[in-house]
């Protein structure tokens, strides 16, 4: 990378740091919480009931959103027995976009034969389906390609707006459309009077109420309409105002030569000493960073580990955020991000 990372570590409780981080802050969160009694450690059974964990997600889940940029992504995982039930959670707070199964091949076993972990474990006594797949829940702020994000969801709440993902451009069209005299209804008068039809867009165009671009014809149409008189109005480029809007918009950059469908393989990372028993696959956590966000983007990860989402912001270019209570793996991560940030890179030439 020919550009330097922002890299900030923070060991403490998850829940007690992030009331450090500024309001939307943050580009894109991936966060790997515990999974509620599925890994024999103190953190994975620490609550005695499930609605007691679900009750911890959902205080994370209004942290996150408080923290995430309007037009940022959340990328949270979560076992396959709880994998539902946090959705839900998280779908109280969140717009909830996409379910991603994981699928874990095992490249020592044939899935379908028994082979490998599976081959292993006591089917008779397990009396279902070996899982073998692990959901991440994929999700936005409510309404945020229209408006932004309310306090308990936009359909409901959108008179107590936070923010305006698109404000700057929607501000330039309202300005130039009072410059030139013209009002809404002016503009949909014509539109009705030349094209003989209802239906302008012009409430989108200028309102906050499910805001939308103008297309290159509909715009080009406003230019027309509004120079009348000899003075330029709209004077901006069209292409500048795409440029921007998709700028604004939240980041999601995905091609037919990565995974792009909701079902991902990645392999598992391989045993090692002092592994994670939730270590994620670096492949993995690239290929989420390099969709969901921008060069130079912030990425935050409050269940740091062993560090893996800070070593592929540091190779992907993005400036990173990590929080981790355990103070062994908190060393561990920092040793491991630090290594990554000593390594020496090619350079981009310009």
């Amino acid at each position: 990378m020919s550009e330097k990372v922002d890299i900030d570590l923070r060991q403490g409780d998850c829940q007690e740091v992030m009331k450090d981080l500024p309001d939307n802050s943050v580009d894109l969160i991936v966060t790997d919480p515990p999974y509620f009694k599925v890994k024999n450690e103190a953190w994975d059974n620490q609550w005695n009931k499930p609605h007691h964990f679900l009750d911890w997600i959902r205080t994370n889940a209004e942290q996150w959103r408080r923290i995430l940029k309007p037009n940022g992504s959340l990328y949270c995982f979560a076992s396959p027995q709880m994998a539902a039930h946090v959705e839900v959670v998280i779908s109280d707070v969140f717009n909830v976009l996409t379910s991603i199964t994981w699928v874990k091949p095992d490249p020592l076993c044939d899935l379908n034969k028994g082979g490998g972990l599976s081959g292993r474990c006591c089917k008779e006594t397990l009396r279902s389906w070996f899982p073998r797949t692990e959901e991440i829940i994929f999700a936005e702020h409510y309404g945020a390609d229209n408006i932004a994000k309310g306090e308990a969801g936009y359909g409901a709440k959108c008179d107590k707006l936070r923010g305006f993902v698109f404000e700057p451009l929607r501000a330039y069209l309202v300005g130039e459309r009072d410059r030139s005299e013209w009002t809404t209804q002016s503009v949909d008068n014509e539109w009705q009077r030349q094209r003989g039809t209802l239906g302008c867009m012009a409430g989108h165009w200028f309102g906050q109420s499910q805001w939308t671009l103008p297309t290159e014809e509909n715009y080009n149409w406003l230019r027309k309409l509004f120079n009348v008189n000899g003075t330029a109005y709209l004077r901006r480029e069209y292409e500048d105002l795409r440029r921007e809007y998709e700028d604004l918009r939240r980041p999601f950059s995905v091609t037919a030569d990565v995974p792009y469908t909701d079902v991902w393989s990645f392999p598992t990372v391989q045993a090692y000493y002092g592994k994670h028993p939730c270590e994620k696959p670096l492949a993995l956590m690239e290929h989420i960073i390099n969709a969901s966000s921008r060069p130079g983007g912030i990425v935050l990860d409050p269940f740091l580990g062993s560090g893996t989402t800070g070593v592929a912001c540091i190779k992907t270019g993005r400036n990173f955020i990590g929080i981790e209570k355990d103070e062994a793996y908190f060393n561990i991560a920092k040793k491991r991000i630090e290594t990554e940030l000593n390594r020496p890179r090619q350079l981009t030439l310009f």
